[in-house]
């Protein structure tokens, strides 16, 4: 178990590494990954499980504790990443597959992976883990709405259909998680440490499944994909960070609330771009998957050697201390 976990903590540390490898090797041997793509879902729903194992009760008490910081999270998750991407879908006059895809990582909640970000940058990690699973939690209502108001003049979109589909794969296992760490506390502690080797399996094949079914699209339109995802991730990140400081949060929530808005749930929006749009839909998801988890630990190593000097913390707004 001690081998597995160390296995574990390694794959979550080279995640990103992991996503380029098998992204490659998927582009050239399509044949060897295509296999995965009915399963999608089912992958995703073994993530968001694994995702359920690790909530507490003690998760949501920031929630009450200091309200505010996590309201803004989550309104400034559901705002700013949304409007960025119907924004770029306009100004770079992407085709309507595309476009949709966009927007539907916009509309997507916080990734997981915001939380391990969030740590290393010196950020709030108690708004961090509360502000990923409210915004998760309001995910089969706000991506599926959001994604129907904004990407409805490209592709037709079924809110009540998206919304089934959500709560399948991400409420539903969530919720089963929770049920069996609460009642099942002490077996599922020994398994947790586990959990990000599963994870990065998830995505990674998730990943390389959508590229192996893409690869003379990607050829097509990689490049002008690439440019719309760093753009998106890039202006979540930075207008996170304004509209926090605006709102006079102290700096580290500051940088969570960046680190929230910017990193999106990218496995639920290529699984839901599959599912109701195309598979070239879901091409700016899997380039976001593989991007976030680069600029994300760039400005987590920025950040932690920066420290938290610039700004005192301030009274009453930084949860979790």
């Amino acid at each position: 178990m001690r081998q597995l976990t160390k296995i574990s903590n390694f794959a979550g540390n080279t995640f990103a590494v992991w996503i380029i490898i098998f992204a490659i090797l998927s582009y050239f041997i399509p044949e060897g990954f295509t296999w995965i793509a009915p399963h999608i879902s089912l992958l995703l729903g073994i993530i968001m499980f694994g995702m359920g194992l690790t909530l507490t009760v003690d998760d949501f008490k920031a929630v009450f504790q200091s309200p505010k910081s996590v309201i803004i999270a989550a309104i400034s998750q559901y705002t700013i990443m949304p409007l960025v991407a119907f924004g770029l879908a306009v100004l770079f006059k992407l085709p309507p597959e595309l476009a949709a895809g966009v927007i539907l990582v916009g509309c997507a909640p916080g990734g997981t992976a915001s939380n391990v970000m969030t740590y290393l940058a010196k950020g709030n990690a108690a708004l961090s883990v509360s502000a990923t699973a409210v915004s998760t939690l309001l995910a089969p209502i706000l991506t599926p709405f959001l994604t129907w108001l904004l990407a409805r003049q490209w592709m037709e979109v079924s809110f009540w259909s998206m919304f089934i589909s959500v709560v399948q794969v991400v409420l539903i296992p969530i919720v089963l998680g929770v049920l069996v760490q609460y009642f099942f506390k002490k077996q599922v502690e020994k398994s947790t440490a586990i959990l990000p080797l599963v994870s990065v399996v998830g995505i990674v094949g998730v990943a390389s499944a959508v590229v192996a079914v893409n690869r003379d699209n990607l050829l097509s339109n990689g490049l002008l994909i690439f440019l719309v995802v760093v753009l998106h991730n890039c202006l979540g990140l930075l207008l996170g960070f304004f509209v926090a400081k605006l709102l006079k949060l102290d700096y580290p929530s500051q940088k969570t609330i960046s680190i929230e808005v910017g990193m999106q749930n990218s496995g639920l929006a290529s699984t839901l771009a599959i599912g109701y749009f195309s598979p070239l839909a879901a091409i700016p998801s899997v380039i976001f998957s593989v991007w976030h988890n680069i600029s994300g630990p760039l400005l987590a190593t920025y950040w932690s050697r920066k420290g938290n000097e610039i700004q005192p913390p301030v009274s009453g707004v930084n949860i979790g201390k």
